[in-house]
């Protein structure tokens, strides 16, 4: 088998081996995959596993977390999967104002953006921050704030080209307040309502915007909460995602029966809404 080094980019600059040659897998050659992708929360566990499923077809990525360890370690696994080239770069998506720059260097890198997904987020501390305001807008910045700036940028980057894919984490969570997570709900409530815009904006330039809300899965962000037969795979959901983009999805709820959960809560009448422990 032939071999060449990939192109992955770190503040260190570390090549890794790639492998040029893939073999391709019944059933996902007919898909209209995209080939370059920029990932913003590279580190997270749905991501990750999203990515995994494109990587043998030999997409090229440029990844953005805060851990440059764990990110490095993720782009060595893409490459031993097959990927053309991975890009990484460290920064904290709170930071805004550093947007611009870092998206410029992502479509820099790989020439041209297929896809985008931002999977970044924080479950918070609802407790505290019902206690103090500084820790409710922290939450705020990083679930709302952040991927509401990145959505600008990019949705205008993929507007002036005419195509591509903008996906975005989202969460049941924001379909209807609850006491037990407002704070993180109304940030998905926010992104929720905001996406929706941009879709009905760019729809018609032949950009998808994909909304995802999924229910639990168990990822390090929920690893204290109690598992039950509701929690999905980050597997799971990353297939239902990647089978969205294929179809051209507006909003997806992952797995499937979150949509009707969700449709049962928000009937419930307020009156008796409000006297339930949710």
């Amino acid at each position: 088998m032939r071999r060449r080094r990939s192109q992955i980019d770190s503040l260190e600059e570390r090549p890794i081996e790639a492998r040029t040659e893939r073999t391709g897998r019944s059933g996902r050659s007919k898909r209209a995959m995209p080939k370059t992708i920029l990932v913003l929360g590279a580190t997270s566990a749905i991501a990750q596993a999203w990515m995994r499923l494109l990587a043998p077809d030999g997409a090229s990525f440029f990844l953005v977390a805060r851990n440059a360890a764990h990110l490095d370690s993720v782009a060595k696994d893409l490459v031993t999967r097959g990927a053309a080239a991975v890009y990484v770069e460290t920064s904290d998506l709170d930071e805004t104002a550093a947007h611009t720059g870092l998206l410029e260097r992502a479509v820099g890198a790989l020439g041209t953006l297929d896809c985008a997904l931002i999977a970044h987020g924080v479950l918070g501390d609802q407790a505290a921050g019902e206690r103090d305001f500084a820790v409710a807008a922290g939450s705020l910045q990083t679930s709302f704030l952040s991927p509401v700036s990145l959505v600008t940028w990019l949705a205008n980057y993929f507007g002036r080209q005419y195509h591509g894919s903008l996906v975005v984490i989202s969460s049941v969570a924001g379909d209807r307040g609850r006491k037990s997570n407002y704070i993180y709900g109304s940030a998905k409530a926010g992104l929720n309502a905001f996406l929706g815009g941009v879709r009905n904006r760019l729809d018609r330039e032949g950009v998808q915007v994909l909304t995802v809300r999924p229910g639990f899965v168990a990822t390090p962000m929920t690893a204290h909460l109690p598992q039950g037969p509701l929690f999905a795979t980050p597997d799971a959901v990353a297939r239902d995602i990647l089978h969205a983009i294929e179809h051209r999805r507006d909003v997806l709820y992952t797995p499937w029966f979150w949509r009707w959960i969700m449709a049962l809560i928000r009937v419930i009448p307020e009156w008796k809404f409000k006297k339930m422990d949710l």
